[in-house]
């Protein structure tokens, strides 16, 4: 296994259990690789998470095919929060970063059930429309798995601090104490 840094601000650092539960929540990413000439591509892509790996779907081919081809080494970045608070020259921000291997999924077991749990993700209790589109669809798709081998999220220290003297900040709420 890869040896990855420590967080600098360790304080900022979120649990496991909390990047975990952002993998979870979140519906979009970026998907980092070395792209052609050596130059880092990075592709907004949806996922799913399912234990300790992340799922995408992709053409049969492409930029993102030829790298995942080139080197298995990736990293995804998924910002769970991400707001700019003018006044306090910040941005109140929660994020998680996984690094890990990533590798086109062969065996068709496993290409059809990650393929459902990814239509169940984003068009949910839609089993005859899902079933028909994977009928005529996965044939010219595939199935990507990266397997996590670091995983590390990180909020602003604002918010540690909010959180810590029993403030909730909530963008769809006033900032106030919690009751």
């Amino acid at each position: 296994m890869e040896q990855f840094r420590a967080m600098r601000r360790i304080r900022q650092q979120l649990s496991q259990e909390a990047s975990v539960e952002i993998l979870q929540r979140a519906t979009s990413g970026t998907l980092a690789l070395m792209g052609d000439g050596g130059y880092p591509y990075a592709v907004p892509i949806s996922y799913v998470y399912v234990d300790g790996r992340l799922y995408f779907h992709s053409a049969l081919s492409g930029h993102k095919v030829d790298a995942i081809r080139r080197c298995e080494k990736a990293s995804f970045c998924v910002i769970d929060q991400d707001e700019v608070s003018p006044a306090r020259y910040t941005t109140l921000y929660r994020s998680v970063i996984a690094f890990g291997r990533i590798y086109i999924v062969e065996d068709e077991t496993e290409r059809v059930a990650m393929a459902r749990r990814l239509g169940d993700r984003y068009n949910p209790n839609q089993d005859e429309a899902l079933q028909k589109e994977l009928e005529h669809g996965l044939k010219r798709m595939l199935l990507i798995r990266m397997d996590i081998e670091h995983l590390t999220g990180k909020e602003a220290i604002e918010l540690v601090n909010e959180r810590e003297r029993g403030v909730s900040h909530d963008p769809e709420r006033s900032t106030r104490p919690c009751q």
